[in-house]
């Protein structure tokens, strides 16, 4: 039987909401033989069971052994990640309620964060004091409460604040990923990366063990 070549491309993290997983849930398959390509995808690889964490990683080696066991004629080549972070999505979502109550305070706790912040940092820089002198230096007489000068610097602030940050109301003001998308994702990747390197380890332990 001539041997068939099959391409390997694993995702870094997958998530499912059935107990078990197949192969196809954590990785992309290039085959010419769709017959071998059906088999291979229909391989359950890892069962959650009630007692078992959420998150659980499978290493690329265990995936092509697996796959060698069920179609022993074929070629493995790996082109994705090595390792694949699976996590069980167990589908309880939070009430309508409470979820927009924990909304409101993250936004509540940021607002009032963000506007100490910006307090705090135009007491130290004496932002008033700089105000007064400008505004003397060009109208030649001490301003009196709120002049066009602070008025555009606030309006100035929160313009700057949306361009940074990429969003205005529910969409972006660019295609570009926001700030805070991209600190999510990194976020996301070192959390992935810590976890599989921990499994690793403990795997690695308990192979010297035996």
């Amino acid at each position: 039987m001539n041997q068939v070549n099959v391409y390997l491309k694993c995702l870094r993290s997958a998530k499912v909401s059935s107990a078990d997983v197949y192969l196809k849930d954590v990785c992309s398959l290039r085959c010419a033989d769709v017959f071998v390509s059906a088999k291979l995808r229909a391989i359950k690889i890892w069962h959650f069971g009630k007692k078992d964490p959420k998150r659980h990683v499978v290493s690329a080696l265990r995936l092509i052994e697996l796959m060698e066991e069920t179609c022993p004629q074929i070629s493995v080549e790996v082109i994705g990640e090595t390792d694949v972070l699976i996590e069980r999505d167990g589908g309880n979502k939070p009430a309508a309620t409470l979820q927009f109550l924990k909304i409101a305070a993250v936004c509540l706790i940021s607002f009032m964060g963000t506007a100490f912040t910006i307090m705090a940092y135009h007491n130290d820089i004496g932002i008033n004091a700089i105000f007064t002198m400008g505004y003397q230096m060009l109208l030649g007489e001490e301003p009196h409460g709120i002049n066009a000068m602070e008025v555009a610097y606030s309006i100035g602030v929160a313009l700057g604040m949306l361009l940074f940050f990429n969003h205005a109301g529910g969409g972006t003001i660019t295609e570009d990923p926001t700030p805070i998308q991209v600190a999510m994702r990194s976020y996301e990747k070192d959390v992935d990366n810590a976890l599989v390197e921990t499994a690793g380890r403990e795997a690695l332990e308990e192979e010297n063990q035996k």
